[in-house]
């Protein structure tokens, strides 16, 4: 087997050098990481189903004309993705109080929102991912006005439809987080959704029970982490069960 040359190693993914000039492989680990890496498990199944779910996510933003980084799966736990320039910034998006906006804005957990919140933080790991202003982000030359104008207009479209298509599975999408990268071509550069959307990086709730589908799971130490993704998987036609036993369990659908 030909050794892949390695371009980066995060939390959850690592990204290899891709077959074609402009492209790379996005490999998805097990790990589990929460407080900024300070909780780690590895979950076995984890990197299988944020592949799928975040493929699933990718392909349904393509179709709606939202340009994003990915290419296709190419097997259970990789992905060909177009190779970007990432924007220093996360991008989340908030429709309910959870995590630390309740800590910071003295929130119950599942207040509603009086409309959806945008807030940005620097990707700093040894900072704990600070939250910025877009003052910080032009100052620093992290991105230009125009590039947050884009970013803002894209996530906003980006909560719209994952909104729906989750309320219409019977889950709320409480919160999420986007990364952006620039994608190059001669003189021309754009703004693409990049890294991942699966719930390592939302907060997904059952509309009727409330129950976490996320990694709330994991960093609450509630247990079922597999089983809650499995179920976001199974709602959105990822996993169907498996009908030639029921010992045998769900199974993951063959995409074209």
């Amino acid at each position: 087997m030909n050794r892949r040359r390695r371009i980066y190693e995060g939390k959850a993914k690592i990204l290899y050098e891709g077959p074609e000039p402009g492209t790379l492989i996005q490999h998805f680990k097990d790990d589990a990481t929460a407080f900024n890496n300070q909780k780690h498990a590895l979950i076995e199944g984890k990197g299988v189903l944020n592949n799928r779910i975040s493929e699933y996510m990718f392909t349904n933003l393509e179709a709606i004309g939202i340009p994003t980084h990915f290419i296709r799966r190419l097997n259970m736990r990789e992905q060909l993705v177009r190779s970007v320039e990432i924007v220093p910034v996360e991008v989340v998006v908030r429709n309910v109080a959870a995590g630390s906006i309740c800590k910071r804005l003295g929130l119950e957990e599942g207040t509603p929102l009086p409309r959806s919140i945008i807030e940005f933080y620097y990707k700093a790991d040894e900072l704990n991912d600070p939250m910025v202003t877009e003052e910080h982000i032009t100052a620093f030359g992290w991105a230009t006005p125009q590039e947050i104008d884009d970013m803002i207009s894209m996530t906003q479209r980006v909560n719209d439809f994952l909104s729906g298509l989750f309320l219409g599975v019977g889950i709320r999408l409480v919160d999420f987080k986007l990364e952006f990268g620039r994608q190059y071509d001669n003189d021309m550069v754009r703004l693409i959704v990049a890294d991942e959307i699966s719930p390592d990086g939302c907060r997904l709730w059952d509309i009727q029970s409330q129950e976490k589908l996320d990694k709330d799971r994991f960093r609450r130490d509630l247990g079922d982490l597999i089983e809650a993704y499995q179920e976001v998987a199974r709602r959105l036609g990822i996993l169907v069960e498996n009908e030639q036993g029921k010992h045998q369990g769900p199974i993951l659908v063959r995409s074209s």
